[in-house]
């Protein structure tokens, strides 16, 4: 009757990998299926996980509509940075793209947009003189043709330091050409996403004449800790955040992103065609001529 007394053993199998992650607002496990359901979001804490330029393309552009361009355009070592070009290649390989930013024209509910966005993944979505060069060529796509621009930034790197000086020129260059836009009456609409920091959020990042950001999204320069190590003092609660920046008056709404092409269309209907807002732009150096030819008054 021994065998009565054996032991039956079960083998245990084997759990599946990649059902669950934890979030990084509250912490919490969450089944990975529900988070890709509702578009890479936290169903416990509304937590928006970074998502890659080609969903935010999906998400925000209408199907079959966008037409990517300066796909030519590729990253250099100009100053010989150590591991510079490794670097680039595992990025390249793990995003499919040359550099960290797609830029092209689309329809966004019917409204025909000049857009752009950055890939978080690609090297935390710095800006190089490659992404400085795209996002001026699609300013001036927009200007040229006349179309209402959007850019989408999660450039959590700032500047990338692997170039140097060159990498701050393009904070200098996207500006200037968001600037000629602007005087020539087209509308740039800037979308902020966690993270966007640094040259970024110094530049292009936060020119929009219409500033959306997704909630609970760090926006800022320097990170928090830098700035409270720095000035030696407590920072208010929520510092940096897209509620914060919206309470000051940084940035003009929060969506969310289940929400964001509604939200964008409806600026884009309120503001009407780039078109009709240049017919009736008032040019600066119009006012001056007419003040210049206004007899003084008595």
């Amino acid at each position: 009757m021994g065998w009565m007394n054996r032991k039956k053993t079960v083998k245990k199998k084997d759990m599946p990998v990649g059902l669950w992650m934890r979030c990084k607002g509250c912490d919490s496990m969450i089944y990975k299926k529900v988070v890709e359901q509702k578009l890479n979001v936290c169903p416990e804490c509304n937590y928006h996980f970074a998502i890659s330029a080609r969903d935010r393309i999906r998400l925000l552009v209408d199907e079959g509509t966008f037409e990517e361009l300066h796909t030519e355009l590729a990253p250099r070592d100009p100053l010989g940075f150590p591991d510079y070009p490794a670097k680039l290649e595992k990025a390249q390989k793990g995003t499919q793209l040359r550099d960290g930013v797609i830029v092209g024209l689309g329809e966004l509910s019917g409204h025909q947009i000049a857009f752009g966005v950055t890939e978080p993944s690609f090297m935390m979505g710095s800006m190089g003189s490659v992404v400085g060069e795209k996002l001026t060529l699609i300013a001036e796509e927009a200007l040229n043709r006349s179309l209402p621009l959007i850019i989408v930034s999660g450039s959590g790197g700032g500047a990338r330091m692997q170039e140097g000086i060159l990498s701050l020129f393009q904070m200098a260059k996207t500006s200037a050409a968001l600037g000629r836009l602007d005087r020539a009456g087209g509308l740039y609409i800037s979308v902020l996403t966690n993270a966007t920091m640094g040259g970024a959020m110094a530049s292009f990042a936060s020119l929009g004449d219409i500033a959306i950001a997704e909630p609970k999204a760090l926006l800022g320069f320097a990170g928090p800790r830098v700035v409270q190590n720095t000035i030696k003092k407590d920072l208010p609660e929520g510092f940096q955040t897209s509620e914060f920046l919206l309470e000051h008056g940084m940035i003009d709404l929060i969506s969310e992103r289940e929400k964001l092409k509604d939200t964008l269309a409806g600026v884009l209907d309120f503001c009407g065609s780039v078109r009709d807002r240049s017919t009736i732009r008032v040019r600066r150096e119009d006012i001056d001529e007419r003040r210049s030819a206004d007899p003084e008054p008595d």
